[in-house]
């Protein structure tokens, strides 16, 4: 009884022959539900741009280490058996990673040196002080009740970072 009312609704999908009349049909219109809103999106599906970079580029990499891995570690008479005569020299199998490994410390060490580099020593004010420091204001609003007003933005001293943190507490 299911199985024949399935079959006499025009709109259910039950073979690859009437997906493919649905889809050469320009009235019949397929609606997915965005989870996020709940209501029918229309207009056209399908995967995005970011999407496909990121599948064709995972896909890529695994072929790539796998030619590599075959390249690297596969010995000379087998290849020579598949047909394969014309690689590079198994030196670069080694040389390449090396060298990449070799750039990147070396990357890492040059960032951290140019970090120190521009750091001013402990002993400068410019630790304490710069270009974007505010004094607090010493303007005394005159108080209408129990509130107080918001003061203004400024930087806490020195001293008082010093006070609250190294005075014993009693």
């Amino acid at each position: 009884m299911l199985k024949e009312k399935a079959m006499e609704d025009p709109r259910s999908v039950n073979s690859p022959r009437r997906i493919l009349r649905f889809s050469k049909n320009r009235r019949a219109t397929v609606s997915f539900l965005d989870p996020d809103d709940g209501f029918g999106v229309p207009g056209d599906h399908g995967p995005k741009p970011s999407e496909v970079y990121g599948f064709v580029g995972s896909i890529s990499t695994v072929v790539a280490t796998a030619i590599f891995l075959v390249w690297a570690y596969v010995p000379e008479p087998w290849l020579h058996s598949v047909g394969l005569f014309y690689y590079p020299s198994r030196y670069w199998a080694l040389a390449v990673p090396s060298y990449a490994m070799v750039t990147v410390v070396l990357a890492i060490g040059f960032y951290i040196g140019l970090n120190f580099m521009s750091t001013p020593p402990p002993t400068s004010f410019n630790t304490m002080f710069d270009e974007f420091s505010r004094e607090p204001s010493s303007f005394v609003p005159s108080v209408e009740g129990d509130e107080l007003p918001i003061e203004p933005i400024s930087d806490i001293g020195i001293n008082q970072i010093n006070e609250l943190m190294f005075n014993d507490l009693r």
